[in-house]
């Protein structure tokens, strides 16, 4: 399965409500710090929730551009690890989720792949990765899934990460 679904705000509420809710998230789901077990456990956080609903995806946790944490379910394909790093890429570009990057140049009245100028071979404005933000740091890698239609990637990695941080494995 693959994440090439248009661009649509299926939540209810305007689309400029969808990207406050967007901006929102990414304002409050900041790390207080990060590290290599940090992001491994995270990523078996993900794979663990992922496998237990049964969801056909493949994972992926960055520190900066490297890989720290991997893994493809039944389901997934190689198309799924390229479309995690276009989506990585967007991320490190805009420091924005590829799911409010995405959906920022939609409300705009274009898309991503005709208004960007980036390379939409190395590029994808898709929902499914977020920043991994450190308070008092920034922006410091990405988290993502792939696999499922945008929006249920970007809800994904958003409910684990709310679960995540609520339990104090940042710490």
């Amino acid at each position: 399965m693959t994440d090439d679904s248009q661009p649509t705000d299926d939540a209810s509420g305007t689309d400029d409500s969808l990207l406050t809710r967007l901006a929102e998230q990414e304002e409050r789901l900041v790390f207080r710090r990060f590290s290599t077990d940090t992001a491994l456990d995270l990523g078996a956080s993900l794979l663990a929730e992922a496998r237990r609903r049964g969801l056909p995806v493949t994972v992926t946790v960055r520190k900066g551009r490297q890989r720290v944490f991997h893994a493809a379910l039944p389901g997934t394909s190689l198309d799924n690890d390229d479309w995690l790093d276009r989506k990585a890429r967007v991320v490190e570009r805009y420091g924005q989720s590829s799911f409010r990057v995405g959906e920022s140049f939609r409300v705009a009245g274009s898309t991503f792949d005709q208004k960007s100028r980036l390379d939409t071979s190395l590029y994808a404005a898709h929902g499914g990765m977020f920043p991994v933000t450190v308070t008092g740091v920034g922006v410091v890698g990405a988290v993502g899934v792939s696999g499922l239609p945008q929006a249920d990637d970007h809800a994904f990695v958003v409910e684990v990460l709310e679960d995540f941080l609520a339990h104090g494995y940042d710490s």
